[in-house]
């Protein structure tokens, strides 16, 4: 969804503290105007984000007026083996998954509904879904407007088994009553805008409801059809029609095997998947009334985020959510008097941008196969500002400053401010009397920063270009405001202007506590057990193994932005809006009757202990292994068949994932077509399925 959270987040706060960045000159080649613009920028696009292949497209009064593609691979269709593509071999016609662009298309449904007055924005969504309910009475305040802006109070993403590979199950949304039921809110619904996956899934659900057609069905006869659109799909068209073969290839890290086709099991959240063309041409029906009334188009642009807990501060943010849009107020073109309205989409390979002049009629669309959504969406910027300056209308890209402020003595009454921060990550700040402020990130491998006391209040760094600032908010917490403003050459600026963590209450609990909990986020590795076998956490393991290891310092009676209550449950405890507070949950631990340690998330994420995982057993040279009726996969160590190799017979909708002792993958049904593998030393074995599928093992 929007992302990777955490590598988003990062990479904001990495430039909102003016981390280095850069990126080589590009040239223009002997192209001018729009046509090198756009190629320079989709460029820096890639550089930036490290993207494979990307592909872009201006829409303007009705046409495509200019469109591109850089990099890629594409399978060899004689055969199974890939042929490296050049950047005249790719095609405008690639298909990229748009992620959490999706949600502009879930907005619009919702909005067409509301236009026939089959549903109300602010009338609670318990009106249109009488099954949803919470463990949390407030629930029922939720209206279908929360939902579009972010406000609802949701903990955020309930996406177990969303994340899948070549695989169209839409599993995610239909459970996500079943994982709702059983949790609270982190916060009272309209409180503030917090971006929330979960929130736009429920509106998929109204949507279907209310119309009482499939979401796609919807899109497609209602969205789709009316605006002229046919490259637009849903995984399964996708993955059923001829059209599958032109998805823009995926990658994990710098493996040169591409992976299979990357799928989102829900649809009104990340789940779409576009040309550039038709991305752009999607936005281009926005700035017209064919699909939607005036009204409702100026509804959705509408400064949403307002009306909720946000910082005061009249400067640049990459957030400013609209009605589903991430951004009404995105620079440069809002500090030049024109509307540009954002939505960028991030899934776990597949990046987009997209930007909307409403005024100008144009739009464009910026899609990668690895990348950043941030990085597409500074590019489709910068092709509808050389698209401007050809028709005579400049944009001021001015670098937005600090204003001017001196060193001053600070009041004393600010070292109380000092102490632990939390968000998605976590930061000991530290505050002493000469007017000094100190950064230490957490758990993190990054520098501590320091920052000067300034005459208006603010803490700045030597360069002058970014600035911290404590803020006691009215909901009687004390906010850590960040602001900067960054310059990316090729790609124009990005200013920052948010709550960038929130002071953590101290939590007082016994040493034997938290050196129980201590034990346990250190020691105990980990097993998922409900995700489906098509899911892309079992190819993630990697990257979180080597993630545990670089953790270090913590919050004291914290775990994470979690708060330690007890011997088994900690609770959410960070409330930010914009996007940093994103994604909560509670956690439970629970030990079974043979004792083995289980860990449940309340998004409905179920784990184990690895150590309770059994020792594979070769047997007479064959073995047998059937998921059982609660679904969770079986862990087997590799222990003492290693060496030899295993032969698997498949059950349907069923695969199998084999790890060496760094976690890396060995072999795998889902992505390499696997049916065999040899057995890693100090390895290990995962089977997952429908309940009831049985392999059929034999070893030699």
């Amino acid at each position: 969804m929007k992302r990777t959270t955490r590598k988003l987040s990062a990479l904001l706060l990495a430039l909102a503290l003016c981390l280095s960045l850069s990126v080589p000159a590009l040239a223009a080649e002997e192209e001018t105007g729009l046509k090198a613009a756009a190629r320079q920028a989709a460029a820096g696009a890639m550089t930036y984000g490290s993207a494979t292949q990307i592909n872009w497209a201006v829409w303007q009064d009705g046409k495509i007026i200019e469109s591109g593609r850089d990099g890629g691979t594409r399978p060899n269709p004689d055969d199974t083996h890939l042929l490296a593509m050049t950047t005249e071999m790719a095609s405008a016609n690639d298909i990229y998954g748009i992620g959490s662009v999706s949600k502009i298309y879930t907005t619009v449904a919702v909005m067409q509904l509301a236009e026939a007055g089959k549903l109300s924005l602010d009338r609670p969504v318990t009106a249109y879904l009488p099954d949803f309910k919470m463990a949390d009475e407030r629930y029922r305040q939720i209206t279908v407007r929360m939902l579009l802006n972010h406000s609802s109070g949701l903990m955020g993403s309930s996406m177990g088994s969303g994340l899948l590979f070549r695989d169209p199950s839409e599993e995610a949304a239909d459970h996500l009553l079943e994982r709702l039921a059983a949790q609270r809110l982190k916060a009272a619904p309209g409180t503030y805008s917090v971006y929330c996956n979960d929130g736009f899934t429920l509106a998929q659900l109204v949507v279907e409801a209310v119309s009482g057609q499939e979401f796609m069905d919807y899109v497609r006869a209602r969205i789709l059809e009316p605006a002229g659109l046919e490259g637009t799909w849903s995984p399964a068209e996708l993955m059923s029609g001829p059209q599958g073969g032109r998805a823009a290839l995926i990658y994990q890290g710098e493996s040169p095997q591409c992976l299979p086709m990357d799928c989102l099991g829900t649809l009104g959240t990340g789940g779409l998947y576009a040309t550039a063309e038709d991305l752009a041409a999607f936005g281009g029906a926005l700035t017209g009334t064919a699909l939607l009334k005036q009204s409702s188009l100026d509804a959705m642009a509408r400064p949403e985020y307002k009306k909720g807990l946000w910082p005061k501060e009249d400067a640049p943010d990459a957030l400013a959510y609209g009605l589903g849009w991430d951004s009404v107020e995105w620079f440069p073109f809002h500090q030049s008097g024109i509307t540009a309205l954002v939505k960028g989409g991030d899934t776990q390979f597949y990046h987009a941008g997209l930007v909307v002049l409403p005024e100008h009629h144009m739009a464009a669309a910026v899609l990668s196969s690895g990348g950043v959504s941030t990085y597409n969406e500074l590019a489709a910027s910068q092709m509808l500002i050389a698209a401007l300056k050809e028709q005579g209308v400049e944009v001021d890209e001015t670098p937005v400053t600090l204003p001017k402020a001196a060193p001053a003595k600070m009041p004393r009454e600010l070292l109380k401010n000092a102490g632990y921060y939390g968000s998605l990550l976590q930061y000991k700040v530290d505050v002493t009397a000469d007017g000094t402020l100190t950064m230490n990130y957490l758990g993190m491998d990054i520098p501590a920063q320091t920052f000067t006391y300034h005459g208006d209040g603010t803490f700045r760094d030597k360069t002058g270009t970014a600035c911290l600032k404590f803020v006691r908010e009215s909901n009687g917490e004390t906010y850590l405001y960040q602001r900067a403003f960054s310059v990316l050459p090729g790609l124009g600026g990005l200013g920052t202007s948010n709550y960038a963590a929130v002071k953590l209450p101290e939590n007082k609990i016994s040493p034997e506590l938290q050196r129980s909990w201590d034990d346990f986020t250190s020691g105990t590795d980990i097993l998922p057990m409900n995700e489906r076998y098509s899911s892309q956490v079992y190819l993630a393991l990697s990257a979180a193994s080597q993630a545990e290891s670089a953790a270090g310092e913590g919050v004291p009676g914290y775990v994470g932005p979690l708060k330690i209550v007890d011997e088994t449950h900690a609770q959410y405890a960070v409330q930010i809006p914009g996007s940093v507070g994103r994604d909560g949950y509670d956690l439970e631990l629970r030990r079974d009757e043979k004792g083995t340690l289980w860990m449940v998330q309340s998004n409905g994420s179920v784990y184990m202990e690895q150590a309770a995982a059994p020792a594979l057993s070769a047997g007479g040279g064959s073995a047998r292994c059937t998921i059982q009726p609660d679904g969770y996969a079986r862990w087997y160590r590799v222990g003492g068949t290693a060496g030899k190799t295993m032969a698997v017979q498949l059950p349907e909708n069923a695969g199998f994932w084999v790890y060496d002792r760094d976690w890396n993958v060995t072999a795998s049904s889902v992505v390499g077509g696997d049916t065999s593998a040899r057995l890693p030393e100090g390895g290990m074995v995962v089977f997952a399925g429908d309940p009831g599928a049985r392999f059929q093992l034999s070893f030699t």
